[in-house]
């Protein structure tokens, strides 16, 4: 019998984050400018903007371990149990999404509030919103360029 080593979890590389980076900015664009996401946000109860989180998170996961047939969470270098890849991706997913809402002032151009809290809560709306979308070229990007 032939003793194995156990196999260490592949490294998990800044290329990887820069991949999942591109995919996250290119698909989150359209959506954090449309005046419909705002509008929708703003008419969203809070319930259904934390079922698509929900949402986002398990198309993120999905894509990234069952549609990929090569990769295993468990196989993956972990933090607190939880694959740093997918850590990764869900950060990139949100913060894609938050940082070209702020940067290109949307919350300021679509939203007529003039609570603070209005104003975030609306903006966490919309940001779920345009991560469905931002999580599909996250994924999609980190995907297509594993190795």
């Amino acid at each position: 019998m032939k003793l194995r080593r156990p196999r260490r979890p592949p490294e998990y590389r800044l290329a990887d984050s820069a991949q999942q980076i591109i995919g996250g900015f290119l698909l989150a664009g359209p959506f954090v400018v449309t005046e419909e996401v705002w509008t929708l946000a703003g008419n969203m109860h809070i319930a259904q903007a934390l079922t698509i989180v929900a949402i986002v998170f398990t198309i993120g996961y999905a894509a990234l371990y069952k549609a990929d047939t090569t990769r295993d969470a468990d196989d993956e270098q972990e933090v607190a149990g939880i694959p740093v890849r997918f850590i990764s991706l869900m950060l990139v997913t949100f913060g894609s999404v938050t940082v070209l809402a702020l940067l290109f002032g949307a919350p300021d151009t679509f939203l007529e509030t003039e609570s603070t809290g209005d104003l975030v809560l609306t903006t966490f709306k919309a940001v779920s919103v345009g991560a469905v979308f931002s999580v599909v070229g996250a994924a999609t990007a980190d995907s297509i360029f594993a190795k």
